[in-house]
């Protein structure tokens, strides 16, 4: 057998399993008799620990529903943005359902499910007291962040803030209600939800205009982005879209209504 036929072969071998692989991850799942899903548990009321150390919130909610429509069970596993993608590369989850913004360089890392399930963008929450009126007015200021957060780099080169990053929520809004900061700089859609519900931010509010939407997606590993399972998370998200389910899910979490969503249900019936 020559050189050439033999690595003929080898890759025709190697694309065959490669493929094989893909086509069983649904398999897998179903032979392990459940989902592994990345959720927050800081990030109400999207994914949160209860009074009694129970995890509930809209994407708990869609990450049962994912694992019931597969026939499975579902096993939850607290990320923050700093780990999560990780998680999913690690093989500890199966799937991120964490308020992940879609963006391309993200894109190179997991695989992003289209379409999005939800939308948000970038704001700050601040004290009153601080008087901000515009994003300049963050310049030379210690403004509090998360660690891994996709708009950190853009406002930092847009508005020079000095970014003071923590790996969870409880770390950033302790040390901004402790003043070690004047502006906790996160996701508009968390921001509006605590001023609207939580009385400890009474004295709180988001000063600016809202920038740089992002689409948030669910994600599976990369290789998987294009084989069954991929397309089945997608079948799935189109569904969630199209019948309602997401609309519903999130008025009964007790957010805002979302014109994301509503356009994407529109769109898909």
């Amino acid at each position: 057998m020559n050189a050439f036929i033999k690595a003929a072969m080898t890759g025709a071998i190697a694309a065959v399993i490669g493929t094989g692989a893909m086509a069983d991850k649904l398999q897998d799942i179903a032979d392990a008799g459940k989902i592994v899903v990345g959720v927050k548990q800081d990030y109400k009321p999207w994914g949160y620990l209860t009074s009694d150390g129970e995890l509930t919130g809209l994407e708990i909610d869609l990450a049962r529903d994912v694992a019931e429509r597969l026939g499975v069970e579902v096993e939850l596993v607290p990320v923050v943005a700093s780990n999560r993608m990780e998680f999913l590369q690690q093989g500890r989850i199966d799937l991120i359902i964490a308020t992940m913004g879609d963006n391309e360089k993200r894109r190179e890392v997991v695989g992003m499910i289209e379409p999005a399930y939800y939308a948000g963008g970038t704001n700050v929450i601040a004290p009153k007291a601080a008087e901000l009126d515009t994003w300049e007015d963050l310049r030379g200021k210690d403004v509090c962040a998360l660690q891994g957060s996709y708009y950190n780099r853009r406002v930092t080169e847009l508005y020079g803030p000095n970014l003071v990053s923590f790996a969870g929520i409880p770390e950033v809004t302790s040390a901004l209600q402790n003043g070690s900061c004047v502006a906790f700089l996160y996701d508009n859609t968390w921001i509006e939800s605590q001023l609207a519900s939580d009385d400890q931010w009474a004295d709180y509010e988001m000063p600016f205009e809202t920038e740089d939407p992002q689409a948030w997606a669910i994600a599976v590993p990369l290789d998987e982005l294009d084989g069954p399972y991929g397309e089945k998370m997608s079948e799935i998200v189109t569904d969630w879209h199209k019948t309602g389910y997401l609309i519903e899910r999130n008025e009964a979490n007790g957010i805002a209504s979302s014109p994301f969503l509503q356009e994407q249900h529109d769109k898909l019936q």
